[in-house]
C-alpha cells in the first residue's frame, strides 16, 4: 500500500478580514505582502482643516474604491446642545480613484453632493452610448481645488515615526497611532496661546451657505488613502 501524499500542516487565517468594525483585529493584521515587501493602507476622511474624522486600515494592495463606503460609515460629528450625530455632509471631494456608480449612487441616496472628477474611460463609454449613455455627472471645479487639504493631513502625520512606518504587528495599535496625532491636530486650536484662541478666524466669521459639518463651519470630509 502507498502512503498518500503528506497532509499541509499549514492552517489558514479564518475568515475574511471584517475592516469594517474598527475595534475588531482583522485576521491577516492589515499587512499587506507583494514583491515589494510588507505595506499597509490607511484609509481616512478629514474635514476642511485637514483634521481627521473617520480612518480605516487594510494591507497596501486593497483599492482604494470598495473603502469608500466603510470611511464615510464611520464619520458621526456630535452637535451643539441635543440631537443625533451628524453622519451625512453636504458634500464629499475626492480623486478619480473613488469614481463609480455604486459611490455616486451611495451619495445621491443619501442628498450628499459628489465633487469626484470622472475617470477618462468612463467619460468614453458614456460617449460611445450616444444618447443612452446619459449626461455626465456634475463637478464643481472650484471646490475640488480644496481637495489638497487631505494630502497636506497626510504629511502632517508623517511626521510622526510610528505611522511613517509602521513598526506595530496589530493593525488596532498603529490605527491608535494615527489616531493620537489627529487628536494632537484636533487640539491645536485650543493651545496654551490665548491671544489667538480668543481671535475668531475668517473660517469662523463666515458660516452662511456652505456650513458642512456644524459647529464649525466651512467643513466637507475628503477621503483619501497613504500607504506606508
Amino acid at each position: 500500500m502507498q502512503p498518500g501524499p503528506a497532509e499541509s500542516t499549514l492552517q489558514t487565517q479564518g475568515d475574511t478580514p471584517n475592516y469594517k468594525n474598527v475595534h475588531q483585529e482583522p485576521s491577516d493584521h492589515a499587512i499587506g505582502r507583494s514583491r515589494g515587501g510588507l505595506s499597509t493602507k490607511i484609509h481616512t476622511a478629514v474635514d476642511g482643516d485637514g483634521r481627521l474624522l473617520s480612518a480605516v486600515i487594510t494591507p497596501g494592495q486593497s483599492g482604494d474604491c470598495p473603502l469608500f463606503t466603510p470611511v464615510l460609515q464611520q464619520i458621526a460629528v456630535p452637535r451643539r446642545g441635543r440631537g443625533a450625530r451628524r453622519k451625512n455632509p453636504d458634500a464629499v471631494l475626492a480623486d478619480k480613484a473613488y469614481s463609480s456608480a455604486a459611490n455616486r449612487k451611495y451619495l445621491r441616496e443619501r442628498n450628499i453632493t459628489a465633487v469626484i472628477p470622472i475617470k477618462s474611460d468612463q467619460a468614453a463609454n458614456r460617449a460611445n452610448k450616444g444618447s443612452a449613455g446619459g449626461r455626465p455627472p456634475n463637478f464643481d471645479r472650484e471646490l475640488y481645488k480644496h481637495r489638497n487639504v487631505v494630502e497636506r493631513a497626510f504629511n502632517k502625520a508623517k511626521g510622526w515615526r510610528a505611522i511613517a512606518t509602521r513598526y506595530d504587528k496589530l493593525a488596532i495599535v498603529y490605527r491608535a497611532n494615527y489616531i493620537l496625532a489627529a487628536i494632537v491636530e484636533w487640539l491645536k486650536p485650543i493651545g496654551d496661546t490665548a491671544s489667538q484662541s480668543a481671535q475668531p478666524s475668517a473660517d469662523s466669521t463666515n458660516s452662511t451657505k456652505r456650513s458642512y459639518f456644524k459647529p464649525t463651519s466651512k467643513r466637507w470630509p475628503t477621503p483619501s488613502c497613504h500607504q506606508v
